[in-house]
């Protein structure tokens, strides 16, 4: 099948070149995201290949769909981006990648948490300046804290078992508890009440959609480390940016946020930042931000090459594994 492949950078071609081998499909890349402007690259193509911020509305739905795509075939588990119900009365089937490596996201949100604590990427600048005090570095033993885990899918129920692994003792949120999960499930309120440090590791819904607002903020443990490495939407920004200023929240560590797609995967150090919400997030001290890496290990990349490859040749063929995205999915 010839795959039109959107948003790809110099690894994605490696990865997907070596991951190619075994199925022969014409790969086609194509550096620009996934937009209204760039749609009409994908024409003549039978498959697409989108990113977590390439746009799958549903005008470009139809123009890909004017064009002959079939496939939409995501290489992330996430598909909040995506019109489903366009999707279906298109006749366009959606694959995706629904566990590429969650030791990778959920060691992520652990870097970020041991960052911001024990303060490492400020203690590396002031010694390389030849500063040795250690006044303003004292963190705090994660050994005995309580650690909220909003969502225990894959991602989450991990990141759980490492929380414990410190000796942490773990409280959950999810509508939909997994028994295999080493910690006390309990409503979000209270989760938020008790923890020394919450971790978003939930999919964007409907219903999670600014799940961390005004309310949520106030609701937390003053002081609290707030973690997200899931999806920008789940955190109310301006919310939390005024929990910052009060000092409800004690620490922030985001590798997602709501208006990423202008930002993130680019180099834009010769630039303004034209965003002034995310520009005010940089000048709090503790708050610590990266650029939508959490999935970035070579395991990942390389799962997310297979089975993306491995869903275009069975849709192609109608044999082995399609992780089809249903229309009425609710959870993942």
């Amino acid at each position: 099948m010839d795959l039109a492949i959107f948003s790809t950078k110099p690894y994605d071609r490696r990865f997907f070149e070596a991951a190619n081998a075994e199925h022969g499909h014409g790969l086609h890349f194509f550096e620009p995201r996934l937009t209204p402007e760039t749609a009409s690259l994908a024409a003549g193509f039978t498959g697409v290949c989108a990113f977590v911020n390439d746009v799958l509305s549903a005008p470009v739905l139809r123009e890909l769909a004017a064009g002959g795509t079939k496939l939409i075939a995501l290489r992330s588990a996430g598909f909040n981006h995506v019109d489903l119900g366009a999707a279906q009365e298109l006749g366009l089937t959606v694959a995706r990648v629904p566990a590429y490596s969650p030791y990778a996201v959920a060691e992520h949100a652990l870097a970020l948490i041991l960052t911001l604590n024990r303060k490492t990427h400020r203690a590396f600048n002031r010694v390389r300046e030849g500063n040795f005090a250690l006044d303003g570095l004292l963190g705090f033993d994660l050994h005995g804290k309580t650690v909220g885990v909003v969502g225990t899918g894959k991602i989450g129920l991990i990141f759980a078992r490492i929380a414990a692994g410190f000796g942490c003792e773990v409280l959950a949120y999810d509508p939909y508890p997994n028994p295999e999960a080493r910690a006390r499930y309990v409503p979000l309120p209270e989760l938020l009440g008790a923890a020394d440090i919450v971790s978003l590791h939930c999919p964007l819904t409907p219903e999670t959609y600014h799940l961390i607002g005004k309310e949520a903020v106030a609701q937390m443990k003053p002081g609290a480390m707030l973690i997200n490495t899931s999806r920008g939407a789940l955190v109310d920004t301006r919310a939390v940016i005024h929990g910052l200023k009060s000092g409800q929240i004690g620490a922030l560590g985001l590798d997602v946020y709501e208006e990423e797609a202008d930002l993130f995967f680019e180099d834009l150090s010769d630039r303004v930042i034209q965003d002034d919400v995310f520009t005010r997030l940089l000048t709090f001290p503790n708050v610590l931000i990266t650029g939508h890496q959490g999935f970035f290990t070579v395991e990942a990349l390389d799962n997310i090459a297979h089975t993306t490859l491995r869903n275009v040749t069975a849709f192609e063929t109608g044999a082995g594994e399609l992780h089809r995205v249903a229309v009425d999915t609710a959870h993942a």
